[in-house]
């Protein structure tokens, strides 16, 4: 392996894993073994392994020194750590290209896989008001790429829990939002995604703290990922997914079924557009 480098026309993530399997059972070691010493679980270093989790510079040169594999980890770990979209996110999002299954509790706004071109703009110029148009532009095109996962007609599976603030933040122009509203009953009338509304009188519930999106995979153990204002953690712990994973359960046996929820959300959607005309 020594002088060897990753071709960077493939996936610079999941061949570094490839490559960690092959050097780690080399080694002689299980994944708990590899983790050991380098202070993270089992379960981390199969998620590198499947690609669904990022090495850094530190970790690759610690990987280097125990598996003896000459600075390959350190001299290829910059190529799949790069991303186009923030440190707190980055590795979300490039799990969540991975995975076979989504759910996702939405608090405030429509989750990025569903938003549309208008709405998504909207938000990025509230985030960042003083921000040129190029850039609104490049972060627009990024979210509208996250969204092509759902170009495919059945994977991966994506299940929403939507607030009913989502529903009613209308802003000064509430044919954005009506369109976005249709864009997801469309979605859900075609049977790509299940969507269902956590209305108001549901009351406090579960998930008051946040945002919450799980993500399972063919190959790889299931990850949570939890936000708050410009932060992100991405969790791999058993126990702690399990726990997040009983959360999103709770909201969906709080929220609307799937067609009460579709009912409101056109209705709602109808509302806007006769904002809009009058």
């Amino acid at each position: 392996m020594a002088g060897k480098n990753l071709d960077p026309s493939a996936s610079p993530r999941a061949l570094l894993g490839a490559e960690l399997r092959v050097a780690r059972e080399r080694a002689g070691l299980s994944q708990t073994e590899l983790g050991d010493p380098l202070f993270v679980s089992g379960s981390f270093i199969g998620q590198m392994e499947a690609g669904t989790r990022r090495m850094h510079l530190d970790l690759a040169r610690q990987i280097d020194e125990i598996l003896r594999t000459d600075g390959f980890f350190a001299r290829n770990c910059g190529a799949a750590a790069k991303s186009k979209y923030p440190d707190h996110f980055a590795a979300a999002a490039e799990a969540e290209a991975l995975a076979t299954a989504i759910r996702e509790y939405a608090p405030l706004i429509i989750p990025g896989l569903l938003q549309t071109e208008a709405y998504a703009r909207e938000v990025f110029r509230a985030y960042q008001p003083t921000a040129t148009e190029a850039t609104i532009d490049q972060l627009v095109m990024n979210r509208l790429e996250r969204a092509a996962l759902l170009s495919d007609p059945t994977s991966p599976l994506l299940w929403c829990v939507l607030d009913e603030a989502v529903l009613r933040r209308a802003g000064d122009n509430p044919a954005i939002l009506a369109e976005a509203l249709r864009h997801i009953a469309k979605l859900i009338r075609a049977r790509r995604i299940i969507a269902q509304v956590l209305p108001f009188s549901a009351g406090p519930h579960a998930a008051l703290g946040g945002t919450l999106k799980l993500m399972s995979f063919a190959d790889a153990p299931p990850l949570a990922y939890v936000t708050g204002l410009g932060t992100g953690q991405l969790f791999d712990d058993p126990a702690t997914v399990a726990h997040h994973t009983l959360t999103y359960d709770l909201l969906t046996a709080s929220a609307l079924s799937p067609r009460k929820s579709l009912a409101l959300i056109e209705s709602v959607a109808e509302d806007y557009e006769h904002d809009q005309h009058a």
